[in-house]
């Protein structure tokens, strides 16, 4: 029978299909997953074209690998690997994590089986020639590798502790240690670090950490059911202890901005030993009162403005907590519209980005969110942290958010601490450190001083 050669192929082609939801269950997110997705696709589209004598393999091939990959992966958690949202952050999150998926798997896959058939006509040539001159550029773009300019006499590169990335600049070796815990679950500041505060590479040894989930860390998200509270922090403490050790001194500086300054701050009480200094920005203490205070807020906002599609879905879902990201996607949306806060900058023009890091920008924060957020709910620093050990110095912007600034003064209030001092900056948000940065860089200066 014709059509038996052709069903065979089902079998490598679902083989592959297992294996690429097993490895990339997110779709390819390093050089290396993106380029081995592209060859093997290729190859097995290739031997069952050439070998399943059937124009069947056409449809058997491609649904037996997309049926398997998604079966393979259907209980991996995060908007990128579940069923598709009909929201704006879904249609991205869709585009970003199945589209680009399938550029790098099915496109492969179709050309391969073109070829191993045999591209015989004119047209169908041509019609072949310009998907796959596409794919080959797109594939070559995504090769570049992730680089950071060099600094003579100094540190810069992009190390990996663990499987976590770390940026790693200063112009002075023998220069106090400086770890930069960033915010937003899945977010990266490597962009905005490099172009906002290269003055604190003159002064420090400035490592900035891609948390576990976002930037070059996104690979590190799974298997999620590892990613705990007590394993966010020791992430910190372990880049923390390469740190101490590769620059040789016994105790370092940790920064920690926004959500990372929630995690930093238990780093801190519980290792007071490994630190000269703590300094907040933007800084959390309750997420679940936290985001009350922005429901409210921006509901009220929303009211006030007539923004009643925005009333009406927040007040049909209610407060929060809730069960996945999707339930936060409005406050994402419109806090910085409610809160006059300049919308955020990811900084992506940058070479220490990959091109599929910039791409996958949205999905990591959305799967880390999904993850990372609900294990994070507990945490009240007004009771988990009412003291630190070490001195403890806070920038806060006089525009902060409510939904932060309200619980900071609370608990800032009652902290005890060796010593400590909060700078309001005027004119600035909550991304102090890159809205002025030159005021960061002189509270910095008498952090030193101190």
């Amino acid at each position: 029978m014709t059509f038996l050669p052709a069903l065979l192929w089902t079998v490598p082609a679902a083989a592959w299909g297992v294996v690429a939801g097993w490895w990339t269950p997110r779709g390819p997110l390093t050089v290396s997953q993106a380029l081995c997705s592209v060859a093997v696709s290729a190859a097995v589209g290739w031997a069952a074209g050439r070998f399943g004598r059937s124009r069947l393999v056409w449809l058997v091939v491609p649904v037996s690998f997309q049926l398997a990959l998604e079966l393979t992966r259907s209980g991996v958690v995060g908007p990128s690997a579940e069923l598709p949202h009909g929201s704006p952050f879904g249609v991205t999150v869709l585009v970003a994590g199945r589209g680009v998926q399938a550029v790098l798997t099915l496109l492969p896959i179709l050309l391969g089986l073109a070829a191993g058939r045999g591209v015989k006509r004119r047209v169908s040539r041509v019609l072949y020639a310009f998907p796959a001159a596409g794919l080959l550029l797109f594939t070559a773009a995504l090769a570049v590798p992730a680089r950071t300019a060099t600094i003579p006499g100094g540190v810069a590169e992009l190390a990996r502790v663990g499987r976590l990335g770390v940026m790693i600049r200063g112009a002075h070796l023998d220069a106090p240690v400086l770890l930069f815990v960033p915010g937003a679950p899945g977010g990266s500041e490597l962009g905005n670090v490099r172009t906002r505060l290269a003055a604190v590479e003159q002064r420090f040894v400035m490592a900035t950490l891609d948390r576990r989930g976002g930037g070059s860390s996104y690979p590190a998200l799974d298997p999620t059911s590892r990613v705990t509270l007590d394993r966010l922090v020791a992430d910190i403490v372990e880049v923390t202890d390469y740190l101490r050790e590769r620059f040789r001194q016994d105790k370092i500086f940790l920064y920690g901005h926004s959500g990372g300054s929630l995690l930093s701050v238990l780093a801190v009480q519980r290792h007071p030993e490994k630190f000269r200094a703590y300094i907040g920005s933007g800084q959390a203490v309750n997420l679940p009162a936290g985001d009350r205070i922005f429901y409210d807020d921006i509901l009220a906002w929303a009211r006030s403005e007539g923004r009643d599609e925005v009333v009406r879905q927040l007040t049909e879902q209610g407060p929060p907590p809730y069960p996945d990201v999707w339930g936060y996607e409005p406050i994402m949306l419109y806090e910085n519209e409610a809160y006059h806060q300049r919308p955020p900058a990811f900084g992506l023009g940058v070479r220490e980005f990959t091109l599929l890091q910039k791409i996958h920008v949205l999905n990591a924060i959305l799967d880390t969110w999904d993850v990372i957020y609900p294990r994070m709910q507990a945490v009240d620093l007004r009771r988990n942290a009412p003291s630190l050990q070490v001195p403890a110095w806070f920038v806060m912007g006089a525009d902060e958010m409510r939904g932060l600034q309200a619980l900071f003064d609370e608990w800032y209030a009652e902290l005890r601490a060796p010593t400590k001092k909060l700078v309001v900056v005027p004119g600035a948000g909550h991304a102090v450190p890159f809205e002025q940065p030159g005021r960061f860089v002189e509270v910095l200066d008498d952090v030193l001083a101190g």
